[in-house]
């Protein structure tokens, strides 16, 4: 009699979860379907329609290529100025990358393990650095830029890019950093190593998933940044991907099958880039609440 009794309301509560918006429940997924489809819906628009020809996208606008053109992709490939925009975005996300996650990790060991006055305030400085959008910078940043006579160049975008990555970068290492036992830095004391050598022994090797994250993020941030570009580029071979995208689009305004193809071809290697290390972010971001 107690067992029934018990199992009754433990029953019907999941009744009440699986019918509703709980866990699991035909809600939850619908929602979850309409969100993803909006997401992806303009991906697949842009890249359908890179395969589509002008006529049909006028007398369809939503349809399927009938039949599938390849000649927009092809002829955007055998471009010698999408190959160079290329070239230049990935110097740009690589650099701005390698000094995001160098920096970032030093700075977050030294918050995440030293004592020292004002360590607080360094790392909410760092912090609030996040509520600090670059639209509001963009004007003394180019003054800055320009008088370093880093202008129409590559370096130009590099740093400013860095400097804007680091906040969200240590606001994800210093966790990790302090999760690491301070037992492991006595011990490697004791075998005579000094803190350099516990950091590049034992630091950078436990913090891997958080370097990968941040890492990630940031590559994926510097590849789609167009307002520091559009500032700060004036030359049109020192063009990224997506200012080159916007020269494409105005310079090949009548011809929008191929506008589409330009604009997937150079969104996809960050599409491609996130899909493979999605997990590792996840990962990454979980350990960094955890610690």
């Amino acid at each position: 009699m107690t067992a029934t009794t018990l199992r009754a309301p433990r029953d019907a509560s999941r009744r009440r979860s699986g019918s509703g918006i709980g866990r699991g429940g035909p809600v939850t997924y619908l929602v979850a379907v309409v969100f993803v489809g909006a997401c992806i819906g303009p991906v697949l628009y842009i890249i359908l329609g890179g395969f589509r020809t002008n006529a049909q996208i006028t007398v369809d606008p939503s349809g399927l290529p009938n039949p599938w053109q390849l000649n927009n992709y092809l002829d955007v490939l055998k471009s010698s100025v999408f190959w160079r925009q290329a070239a230049n975005s990935v110097i740009v996300a690589v650099f701005t990358t390698l000094g995001v996650v160098v920096l970032g990790v030093m700075a977050s060991f030294v918050i995440a393990r030293y004592q020292f006055v004002g360590r607080t305030a360094m790392y909410a400085f760092f912090a609030a650095g996040l509520m600090f959008p670059m639209t509001v910078a963009i004007t003394p940043l180019y003054i800055m830029i320009r008088n370093l006579g880093l202008t129409d160049s590559l370096a130009g975008v590099i740093l400013p890019q860095i400097a804007f990555g680091l906040p969200a970068t240590i606001i994800i290492l210093v966790p990790f950093l302090r999760a690491i036992p301070k037992e492991l830095e006595e011990a490697a004391a004791i075998d005579g190593a000094s803190r350099l050598a516990f950091f590049f022994r034992m630091v950078v090797p436990l913090s891997v998933p958080g370097l990968v994250t941040v890492g990630i993020l940031a590559f994926i941030a510097s590849w789609n940044s167009y307002l520091l570009p559009l500032f700060l580029l004036n030359n049109e071979s020192s063009y990224t991907l997506p200012l080159g995208v916007q020269s494409f689009a105005s310079q090949y305004s009548v011809d929008t099958a191929k506008v589409l193809a330009f604009t997937s071809l150079s969104m996809i290697p960050a599409l491609v880039f996130f899909s493979l290390f999605e997990r590792r972010i996840v990962g990454g971001l979980t350990g960094a609440v955890k610690g």
